[in-house]
């Protein structure tokens, strides 16, 4: 206990990622420091057999921040007192890697793409808002916006894969800024494996004037927007490539896409094609989808409760959280199973149900939950006033909200709570389950496992 690891074979790792390709190898030579003692530990092992050591951060060295200041970012809209780890604003590519985050580029370098290219890391997720240098610059408020877009070319000559991201403001970058993106999308990045076109996220925290919430008409014509889009971008590249997330089709009110639309669901982290991946498991029709994020700010405290690399064929697998690392070169499977929290003193499994989720998931929920025709279940929307403003999604329930919202409900029945609001078993807010007032049952965010726990009532 207190050994610190200092270097392996030599090298002091930056990040979880160097870490794994120096722990792959047969027999390293590890630099201990105890309790002010320098020692060297040669560890005998064979290459690719696990090392046995945890590890709880992502990152050793100092995490990369943004330098941008985007009027939409949703930090500068989070309310005071939360963890200070949710205030990190980053724009770090190894975060991009590691959790599915969107980086813009704009502090990328060359020994950042040398590294990307030499170490395989692949996918990566662009923040591109706009093709326009002076719109980016604009959107980023940062003059180096427009011209750090060469590093997506560059990204994708070398053969990385990238899915980009454009967030939408009403006013700013839609109508035909939009479209005027999409065809330099076309022109410059055709590569690009996915594009999501996403709305802006308010919360009642907002303090930038332009930042507004979507319109039903400004909804309908980003939907529309994207959907000619897709047919253009069919025709020359074989695949839509550009989707629009099922909160624009909510917002819209509009009917979600057939599930073949959706193309494999490649940006279904980005909530393109989750109701329909949903319905497809809850009916039964699809396995559950894991992912390799637990919810929004996944990454803020290091790494997941019990995440370890262990060895499987070519990769060193990570047992929870992290995007597995080849140890050959290149990328390995994602390998995050989202997991449950128990809670003693569950209520009687013949006692009535309700299923808590946030207001734009009991859209989705409700209607599946409905045709079942139980009258002992119900879905339960719980509304987001710690947030505030547009916040539906349930990934940033917190615990205030979910506590107020069970408050009101009966003694006795059977909650069940995704586990997507949670980061072990506490909220963004920084309360436990076990502060709530009623006992719930922590369930996997998939369709599949919301109808095995109502099969058991």
């Amino acid at each position: 206990m207190g050994d610190e690891v200092v270097a392996v074979d030599g090298e002091a790792p930056r990040d979880i990622i160097r870490w794994t390709w120096l722990t792959d190898e047969a027999d390293p030579t590890l630099d201990i420091r105890r309790g002010g003692l320098d020692l060297a530990l040669e560890v005998e092992k064979g290459a690719g057999e696990p090392l046995g050591i945890d590890v709880h951060s992502a990152l050793f060295d100092q995490l990369r921040t943004c330098d941008n200041h985007c009027e939409f970012c949703f930090i500068y809209q989070l309310p005071p007192g939360l963890r200070k780890s949710l205030y990190l604003k980053d724009d770090d590519y190894r975060l991009s890697f590691l959790y599915g985050n969107f980086t813009t580029l704009t502090r990328f370098t060359e020994a950042d793409l040398e590294r990307v290219v030499t170490e395989g890391l692949s996918p990566l997720n662009v923040s591109i808002h706009a093709t326009d240098a002076g719109v980016r610059n604009e959107m980023l408020r940062n003059r180096r916006g427009g011209p750090t877009l060469r590093w997506l070319r560059a990204l994708l000559d070398h053969g990385v894969e990238v899915h980009g991201q454009i967030v939408c403001c009403p006013g700013l970058n839609d109508g035909a800024v939009l479209d005027d993106t999409l065809a330099g999308v076309l022109d410059r990045f055709p590569e690009l494996a996915s594009l999501c076109v996403v709305p802006l996220g308010i919360s009642k925290y907002n303090t930038e004037a332009r930042m507004r919430p979507t319109t039903v008409a400004e909804a309908r014509a980003v939907v529309e927007c994207v959907e000619g889009w897709q047919d253009v971008f069919r025709t020359v590249l074989g695949h839509r490539l550009v989707h629009a997330p099922d909160e624009y089709y909510l917002l819209a009110e509009r009917p979600f896409p057939e599930p073949e639309a959706y193309e494999g669901f490649a940006m279904h982290e980005d909530g393109v094609g989750m109701a329909r991946t949903f319905e497809l498991e809850f009916t039964g029709r699809t396995e559950a989808t894991t992912s390799p994020q637990a919810g929004f700010f996944a990454w803020a405290d290091g790494a997941p409760a019990g995440a370890r690399y262990e060895a499987a064929g070519d990769y060193a697998a990570p047992a929870d959280g992290y995007r597995a690392v080849r140890a050959s070169g290149g990328a390995g499977p994602s390998d995050a199973t989202g997991g449950g929290v128990g809670v003693a003193l569950r209520p009687r499994r013949s006692a009535p149900v309700g299923v808590l989720t946030g207001t734009a998931g009991a859209q989705v929920v409700g209607p599946l939950v409905a045709g079942l025709g139980r009258a002992d279940v119900r879905v339960i929307p719980v509304a987001n006033e710690f947030f505030g403003g547009t916040t539906s999604v349930t990934g940033l329930l917190v615990g205030e909200d979910v506590a107020r919202t069970l408050a009101a409900e009966p003694v006795g029945h059977r909650y069940l709570l995704p586990d997507v609001c949670l980061s072990g078993d506490r909220f963004l807010d920084g309360t436990t389950v076990a502060d709530l007032p009623r006992p719930v049952e922590i369930i996997p965010t998939d369709g599949a496992a919301l109808r095995r726990a109502l099969s058991e009532s």
